[in-house]
């Protein structure tokens, strides 16, 4: 097996957090359960997906409040809150209250672009500036202004009994230094490095145009040279992979079979570039821990990182999350080379 070049320092996992939507409550419960369970296994992170107008989470920073009163250690990220429907001064202010509230322990991940469906959402999103709203990357710079402490007004001071600031309140010195932006495009990686934050890559990049004949891990490890390069920090600069792993060790008959077919019917979209995006997705990988291990090892974008936040495929039971996050922290772990954290 070929050793990597950096030794994994970080393991996470990435949950979507689906709920009934005549009876949300037991959803939501259960992906606080799975947060808690990660720390007792050992994780370093739990990342939350972000979704809007379906029956995943839609407010992670109040998900995660919730998780930061539950747990003490880990790691808790947003992976990734689109800006398009957000504006960049109210995320601040709740993004910083949660990072006092978890003891500095938030890692905001954020993307560009036009909210999904926007022409059937922008009259209740944006009712009177649908068609002024800039959704490219100068919101994201008005969010890391913002949480790094820059002016958010001219006014400060006492007025009455009220006392003004002139930046966002709380304000969390540690917080600028944790924004991520989830990109799988070089311009995106560049872009992310030249402004000082961290980079999440995941299963999903963008073939740079039609010649583009290099195969998804060549692309990634393109982005994350490109993302260094551009990054104040050079080769320290933190990169997390989201791949969708699935060790099976403990694993049912079952689940096996289960895993097995999910992947299969996901590999097709694998074989080619995707649609006018060109977007290129990366197998599954489904197997024992040391399979997957090796499968990793030779993966040349895995080799150049030393944290990740695997992702959970997003239709499955809780129970199979709980074999899964086991696997994970007890079998593939350790053969990447990685150690639990301090158990809780």
């Amino acid at each position: 097996m070929p050793p990597t070049s950096r030794p994994l320092r970080k393991l996470g996992f990435l949950t979507i957090g689906l709920f009934d939507g005549d009876d949300p409550g037991p959803g939501h419960e259960s992906t606080l359960e799975i947060i808690e369970l990660g720390e007792r296994l050992g994780f370093d992170s739990a990342w939350v997906r972000h979704r809007h107008l379906q029956y995943g989470i839609s407010s992670p920073v109040a998900v995660l409040a919730a998780a930061s009163q539950r747990t003490r250690r880990i790691e808790l990220g947003t992976a990734v809150i689109p800006l398009g429907w957000e504006n960049p001064l109210r995320l601040a202010e709740d993004l910083a209250t949660v990072d006092v509230l978890s003891a500095g322990r938030l890692n905001p991940g954020v993307s560009v672009g036009p909210p999904m469906h926007y022409d059937q959402v922008k009259e209740a999103l944006y009712p009177d500036t649908a068609d002024a709203e800039d959704f490219g990357y100068e919101r994201v710079r008005r969010l890391l202004d913002l949480v790094r402490g820059e002016s958010a007004t001219d006014f400060s001071g006492v007025e009455g009994f009220e006392v003004f600031s002139d930046r966002v309140q709380p304000h969390s010195p540690g917080l600028g230094r944790r924004m991520w932006y989830g990109g799988g495009s070089l311009s995106s990686a560049r872009w992310a490095g030249e402004h000082g934050m961290n980079f999440l890559t995941s299963s999903v990049v963008k073939a740079e145009g039609p010649d583009d004949t290099r195969d998804f891990a060549e692309i990634q490890r393109s982005h994350v040279h490109a993302f260094r390069a551009a990054h104040p920090d050079g080769d320290s600069a933190r990169v997390s992979q989201g791949l969708v792993v699935i060790p099976t060790d403990s694993a049912s008959p079952e689940q096996r079979a289960r895993y097995a077919r999910f992947a299969a019917e996901r590999l097709p979209r694998t074989s080619s570039p995707q649609g006018p995006a060109r977007l290129l997705f990366a197998p599954d990988l489904v197997g024992s821990s040391a399979e997957i291990a090796e499968r990793l090892h030779a993966h040349v974008a895995f080799r150049e990182i030393d944290e990740v936040a695997f992702a959970l495929p997003f239709t499955f039971e809780r129970e199979d999350y709980v074999q899964i996050l086991t696997d994970m922290a007890t079998e593939l772990g350790p053969a990447l080379g990685w150690r639990p954290g301090a158990q809780v």
